[in-house]
């Protein structure tokens, strides 16, 4: 009897994924399966000679896709790859100085660069032709951003940009969600000015994760923005308020949502405020405000019945879809604002910007998912966070910019585990931060470190080997510094331009007294080498271990010497 060829598990799956596609109509048949195949012939069902595809089935085009909602932002040539790989082997790394961190925002949203609108339409247009006439549009502003040089990888899919088209139009406040460690590459000026001058409507800046700044680099950035954006409310926000950021490596905080954990969120009161004076008395909004006040006033671990009497609102399409127009090619007609009496505010920013935190935060509960890694929200989603107040969840989007994509890396916007080339994400944070120090990390062999020898020395600290030969994993290494940076755990902090010739004035300023009483910080001083606050957290999910062994796992071919492993 002939040896069967082997046949994976996750060839198995995509296969019944395939054959039950077809079954639905949402996918062409594809070819018979091959002689390594399970079946031993063609499907089954099939009328058709072996190796002939079925009739794709009539009817209308298929609109199921799993993948139509992924990140497209494409990724770097193979030899830019090698060039990176030899890059990081062999150039060493120069501290740079604190000016460094200056991140000016005219240096990454130039003149030049826009974003995707969606084209007139109306009501009594078809699908068919909507979508033709989208696609155009997108095409021909793909091709005018394929002339410019030195752009940074963007959003590519159509549907997430259909995703923001949506949400704009039935938002009556926008708020623009931006990571306080970054702020000038999570706020798009052609964005804040399509909002508040194209379309008319209100822009709240929410500055996210102030807990992971300085009180002062925090406070630096809300004037800054709120003098180059034109915006009028500022709002500092943080959904887990901890300790204040130290010169160390910090713990994971453990996973675990419930009012326990988004009812200690720090902002939701400001954005109360802010909200209340964009929309006047055109929304009664004492129903959130009693809301928040029941809030502050209940311990974290008990449980309100009475919210989820209120979110229990009904969430299906809005009325808006469902009327037509007069059809032609005639404008749509402008949405209604606060239509009903209910204020919609649509959250809408980088990935990883921490949106559907800030929305689980007023919310009080884990009623959207979130996730380290970016991506997460696919499709818009509306929650009722009181009779008159509704919420709306974007996904995040990566716009036009010519930021640096080292620092793309290090905000999160990117899936740090489908990185190819994670050694210049970790040379761009090793200059900036002193790595060796907060790691404790060996020194090397050469004249000084490079990229390569800060991943090899963590992976030699925590133990990391190749399943094979045993040796340093090197890219498990990498990828571990670069969670630690986007999650917090690493504290890089970019600041406004001249934050360095008047970081007197901003630690003095009367605000930043008020950022570090709101987020519960202070000035504190440095832990010391061996303390348990700058090690890293084994990575295990649920482990509460904060400090690694003393001394790297002990190689079993260490015996054979490093040219016979």
């Amino acid at each position: 009897m002939p040896r069967k060829l082997p046949f994976s598990a996750k060839r198995k799956k995509q296969q019944l994924r395939d054959r039950r596609e077809r079954k639905r109509g949402d996918a062409p048949a594809g070819p018979a399966p091959g002689p390594g195949s399970r079946s031993g012939s063609h499907e089954r069902g099939g009328d058709g000679p072996p190796g002939d595809p079925q009739a794709e089935p009539a009817g209308p085009p298929r609109r199921h896709d799993p993948g139509r909602f992924r990140l497209q932002l494409g990724g770097p040539r193979a030899e830019a790859l090698e060039r990176s790989r030899r890059r990081a082997q062999e150039e060493l790394l120069e501290p740079l100085p604190e000016s460094a961190l200056e991140l000016d925002p005219d240096r990454i949203y130039g003149p030049g660069l826009d974003f995707p609108r969606r084209p007139p339409w109306s009501f009594g247009m078809s699908a068919a032709e909507l979508r033709e006439r989208e696609e155009g549009t997108f095409g021909d502003f793909l091709r005018a951003m394929g002339d410019i040089e030195g752009l940074a990888p963007f959003e590519h899919n159509l549907e997430t940009w259909r995703q923001l088209w949506r949400v704009l139009e039935m938002s009556d406040v926008i708020l623009l969600i931006a990571d306080a460690r970054h702020p000038a590459l999570s706020v798009p000026p052609a964005l804040a000015t399509h909002v508040t001058q194209e379309l008319g409507k209100a822009l709240i800046l929410i500055l996210n994760k102030v807990d992971l700044t300085p009180p002062a680099v925090a406070v630096a950035w809300c004037h800054l923005l709120r003098g180059h954006l034109g915006v009028t409310h500022v709002v500092p926000f943080s959904s887990a308020p901890g300790p204040a950021p130290t010169a160390g490596l910090q713990k994971r905080q453990r996973k675990g949502g419930g009012r326990g954990r988004w009812g200690r969120a720090v902002g939701p009161r400001e954005l109360l405020e802010a909200c209340q004076d964009v929309v006047g008395g055109a929304v009664d909004l004492s129903s959130w405000r009693a809301r928040l006040e029941r809030a502050e006033q209940r311990p974290e671990d008990e449980e309100d019945d009475d919210d989820d009497e209120e979110e229990a609102e009904p969430r299906g399409r809005d009325e808006d879809e469902d009327e037509e127009g007069d059809g032609g090619t005639a404008p749509p007609r402008q949405w209604e604002r606060f239509r009903h009496g209910v204020l919609t505010l649509g959250c809408v920013g980088l990935p990883n910007a921490g949106k559907s935190s800030v929305l689980n935060a007023l919310l009080g509960r884990s009623a959207v998912g979130v996730s380290r890694a970016p991506g997460r929200t696919r499709y818009f989603q509306t929650h009722y966070l009181s009779a008159s107040v509704r919420l709306c969840d974007c996904p995040g989007l990566v716009f036009p910019s010519r930021a640096p994509p080292e620092l793309q890396v290090l905000a999160g916007v990117y899936p740090i585990s489908q990185l190819q080339d994670p050694y210049s994400a970790v040379g761009f944070l090793g200059s900036h931060l002193a790595l060796p120090p907060l790691l404790q990390l060996r020194p090397p062999s050469g004249p000084g470190w490079t990229a390569w020898d800060l991943c090899e020395a963590w992976a030699e600290k925590r133990g990391y080997r190749t399943a094979r030969a045993a040796r340093n994993d090197v890219a498990r290494a990498a990828n571990g510094i670069l969670r630690m940076a986007a999650e917090g755990r690493l504290r890089l902090c970019m600041t406004p331009p001249g934050f360095s010739q008047q970081k007197d004035h901003w630690e003095r300023h009367p605000d930043t007294a008020a950022m570090a009483a709101m987020t519960g910080g202070g000035a504190t001083s440095p832990p010391p080498p061996g303390d348990a606050s700058t090690s890293e957290d084994d990575e295990g999910e649920g482990s509460d271990r904060a400090t690694p062994p003393p001394s790297p796992a002990p190689n079993p071919f260490a015996l054979l010497g490093e040219g016979e492993c």
